[in-house]
């Protein structure tokens, strides 16, 4: 039996970057919904404020959907 080490590592290095920037996305998406409810009287910075968490979370259910479309497939 021998392992491809180089290969092994690989997927650790992609799994270990994906990860953080998953956990990122998902990390400034709730900051995003949290300043756009603490600052609703403000009315334009509100409003991107949730709009940039809104996407960030989009960015999150895209990286699952597309993680469960290389397994499936």
């Amino acid at each position: 039996m021998d392992i491809d080490w180089a290969a092994l590592g690989s997927v650790f290095g992609v799994s270990l970057v994906v990860t953080v920037a998953l956990v990122g996305f998902f990390t400034l998406g709730i900051v995003g919904l949290s300043k756009a409810s603490s600052g609703a009287q403000g009315g334009g910075s509100g409003v991107a404020a949730k709009a940039g968490g809104y996407l960030c979370f989009a960015l999150c259910a895209a990286a699952v959907a597309y993680g469960i479309y290389i397994i499936v497939a």
